[in-house]
């Protein structure tokens, strides 16, 4: 019997030589599902911005511009719950919450940064392919309204 984590072949699909690295794209995978949470733009900024560093939750939503107050309380539970943040509570009136990276959230961290830093090199690439592909829908567009 394969572990809940290992998704793939557990359909009526042989998938033989399977590429190692293609996940499962069911619900139900576990892969699928982590992917899912560290991969939302919120977590990926909670995770950025507490590199190396504890914020308070009212520092935490003052920096990620355009996050609500419930939307940043969901994401910190879940990376939480998922072992990627710690939540630390000083017994002082009024009660002071701290947020950080655990080890497992470290790790994580560094795969984020190279994917800013893919973004950040190619960056003017995808923003001429948009371009390219804006001008060719508006054109297509004109063209389909020309034709009514």
């Amino acid at each position: 019997m394969k572990s809940p984590s290992n998704c793939a072949g557990t359909g009526t699909v042989d998938y033989g030589d399977a590429d190692p690295f293609q996940w499962d794209t069911r619900e139900d995978c576990q892969v699928r599902q982590i992917l899912d949470r560290v991969a939302d733009k919120w977590s990926l900024l909670v995770i950025a911005l507490l590199e190396n560093r504890r914020l308070r939750f009212t520092e935490l939503r003052r920096e990620i511009d355009g996050i609500s107050q419930r939307m940043l309380t969901v994401t910190l539970r879940s990376l939480e719950r998922d072992g990627l943040v710690k939540r630390t509570v000083h017994p002082v009136v009024p009660p002071r919450v701290e947020y950080e990276l655990t080890p497992l959230g470290g790790t994580l961290h560094a795969t984020i940064r190279s994917l800013v830093t893919w973004t950040e090199a190619h960056q003017e690439e995808i923003a001429a392919a948009r371009s390219a592909y804006d001008t060719r829908e508006a054109e297509a567009s004109a063209e389909a309204s020309a034709l009514r």
